[in-house]
């Protein structure tokens, strides 16, 4: 995990000649503190730093900085290009959905969520390819539609690269459930996009159920990381900055299998 972030980390600031201060905790030393707290899901303060190496503060600092830096959607699009190239990317087919999560300190894009009593929640929306693995992902309050977000989700999919011609952006069928059948098909279709939507009133586990059982496993991988299962960021870019690596480490995963 450590050779793919390292290139596309922003530079260190030069320290002072006069009253340098203390030294600045290594990057990698950094990556492994939000990797153990992703994983573990312990709150910031509660990093051991005699294990990791630095305290949870720092590690919260670097990943606010990367997150402003850009550098998770850069890492993600990195692997996928990857994954492309090692023929283990199928983008024709994908899936689409959404998962509510609850939020117990607030924040941006949090509210009441439908499905759990009206409590503050944010929802996370995934899109994958026909292996499940996770092509772009976003978070919005939990009582956002999820046909509302389907256009910006596809949006958000990054330049594909990895082999010859033109980067790929937008899958050619796309596969969901009942929650997206509106008006937003024929906006599909003017992408060049293909629906393929479950209709009102046809049994579960039919149709595009087939298929699109994907998307429900990539959400299993993504919540297996424990500090996604809870939201407990206020910020929301920090809580999409936690999503975006471990949607790279469901990927990297993916390509150590592919070899």
């Amino acid at each position: 995990m450590w050779e793919r972030p390292a290139p596309l980390l922003p530079p260190a600031p030069e320290r002072r000649h006069r009253y340098p201060g203390r030294l600045r905790v290594p990057d990698r030393v950094a990556l492994a503190g939000i990797m153990y707290v992703l994983r573990t899901g312990v709150s910031w303060r509660d990093v051991p730093a005699e294990t990791v190496g630095c305290s949870g503060v720092s590690a919260w600092r670097r990943l606010r900085d990367w997150t402003a830096a850009g550098v998770w959607p850069r890492l993600h699009a990195a692997l996928l290009t990857e994954l492309r190239r090692a023929d283990s990317l199928d983008m024709d087919d994908c899936a689409v959905d959404g998962s509510h999560v609850r939020a117990l300190k607030g924040g941006d894009h949090v509210g009441p969520s439908p499905v759990d009593r009206a409590r503050p929640g944010s929802k996370h929306h995934l899109i994958v390819d026909r292996y499940g693995t996770p092509l772009a992902v976003t978070v919005t309050g939990g009582n956002r539609r999820d046909v509302t977000q389907l256009v910006p989700l596809l949006d958000t999919i990054p330049s594909i690269r990895g082999l010859r011609g033109r980067p790929r952006r937008r899958p050619r069928r796309r596969y969901a459930d009942r929650g997206y059948f509106d008006k937003y098909p024929r906006l599909l279709w003017k992408r060049g996009i293909k629906p393929l939507i479950a209709r009102r009133g046809v049994a579960h586990g039919s149709e595009p159920g087939k298929v699109r059982w994907v998307v429900g496993r990539a959400f299993a991988w993504l919540h297996h990381f424990k500090r996604l299962r809870t939201r407990y960021e206020r910020r929301a870019d920090l809580h999409q900055g936690l999503l975006e690596p471990a949607c790279s480490l469901i990927c990297l995963r993916r390509l150590r299998k592919s070899f």
